[in-house]
């Protein structure tokens, strides 16, 4: 089967609108949290979430284009440009049936949702563009017409494992031969009154509005919950040969991933699932070292320390973690590719990020977690993880690559 490499990638979220400033961001320990501004919050129990600041659609999207699309195509949308020109990808003079995307979302386009069925109650039109407006595959069905990729086109709609299973899908696709070339990109954008009343009516929230910047508290005893974010994520995924030919710069290795299911509940996590998901990826890279984790971490009771569980269940001695929830909310269907772009850049520049806002010992959350400061340290192969609503779990390994 053939090597797979990493060679672009592109990032925006509530810290950063691309790869760099979102990752010396979370080095720096920013928080994007705030009061939310996309619609009147002042009366609900959750006043706050992790909103994009400053992006411009129209830089990456024809105007006609992005009315009759959802936000989160547009994120997404935006985050494949930055991955393609980091890449130097030139389509034109590439073979673009051997071409593709593997995108993903956790619920796609709630907010056009929302405004069409507001529409419907009022009595008025719905919009023409309301379904393929707001359908999950409709990311990669953009980015197949804008960047001409005409390969497989793939979508993941798998909770907040999707960008985890849109990068497995991807790799997969690739090393058996099915493209020279793949895009996982991974988005999301639910801050609407729909999206933050649904998930704060099953108590998944965090509700401390009155400190915003320390709400998202990954691993942290005082954590109650996670705040919402926004934002996409995408890395470009070639054979190494490809890569070679076209002497691409080369972020990383990857080969090697692991899934698995619960079985066991719709919410509720369970250590049996997430253990069998890294010891697959273990097991498919024959037990290497891990340097580093980039941790689920969403910031919730029960989630944070059944991860904690998980990690010292598989492995004898559990090597540093991180959660960079704490800068950017939890980007739901978006954070796998946005955590696994930051576990790249760690792993080529040698440097950890911090689990920020972690300021009280929790005796269920008893491991390194980098807290608040990066970490300088020499890293050969790191390790992201994932898990969603459903029972659906994933791990994903990263090393460097040497010739």
């Amino acid at each position: 089967m053939k090597t797979v490499v990493v060679t672009g990638i592109g990032m925006i979220n509530g810290v950063g609108n691309n790869a760099n400033d979102s990752f010396q961001a979370m080095l720096d320990g920013i928080s994007g949290v705030d009061y939310i501004t996309y619609f009147d919050a002042s009366s609900d129990v959750v006043k706050i979430a992790c909103e994009v600041k400053g992006f411009n659609p129209h830089a990456v999207m024809k105007s006609k284009d992005i009315k009759k699309s959802d936000r989160f195509i547009h994120l997404g949308m935006h985050s494949l440009k930055e991955a393609i020109i980091d890449a130097k990808l030139d389509i034109s003079k590439l073979d673009s049936t051997r071409m593709g995307v593997s995108a993903a979302t956790g619920i796609g386009g709630l907010p056009m949702i929302q405004e069409n069925a507001e529409r419907n109650s009022l009595g008025k039109k719905i919009s023409p563009f309301f379904i393929p407006g707001t359908i999950t595959n409709m990311l990669a069905g953009y980015a197949a017409m804008y960047f001409d990729l005409k390969g497989p086109n793939l979508s993941s709609t798998t909770a907040c494992t999707a960008g985890l299973h849109a990068i497995n899908q991807a790799v997969k696709t690739i090393m058996t031969e099915g493209a020279d070339v793949m895009i996982a990109v991974g988005s999301e954008s639910t801050i609407s009154s729909l999206g933050i009343r649904g998930f704060s009516a099953m108590k998944a929230l965090s509700t401390n509005n009155d400190e915003p910047k320390i709400a998202s508290r990954p691993f942290d005893k005082n954590r109650d919950g996670f705040v919402m974010g926004e934002g996409a994520g995408a890395i470009v995924l070639e054979s190494l040969e490809h890569a070679l030919q076209r002497k691409a710069k080369i972020y990383a290795q990857i080969s090697v991933f692991g899934e698995s299911a619960d079985a066991s509940h719709i919410t509720a996590p369970s250590i049996e699932g997430p253990v069998r998901a890294i010891n697959a990826a273990l097991n498919m890279a024959n037990n290497p070292i891990i340097d580093y984790i980039n941790a689920h971490g969403t910031s919730t009771p029960l989630g944070d320390a059944n991860e904690t569980k998980a990690f010292k269940t598989v492995f004898e001695t559990v090597p540093p973690i991180s959660s960079t929830k704490g800068s950017t909310g939890h980007c739901l269907g978006a954070t796998g590719v946005i955590e696994a772009i930051v576990s790249i850049m760690a792993l080529d520049r040698n440097i950890i990020p911090p689990t920020i806002n972690l300021f009280t010992h929790d005796k269920e959350c008893d491991l390194d977690y980098v807290p608040n400061k990066p970490r300088k340290k020499i890293l050969q192969t790191v390790m992201s993880t994932n898990y969603g609503f459903g029972g659906t779990n994933g791990a994903i390994i990263f090393s460097k690559y040497s010739n």
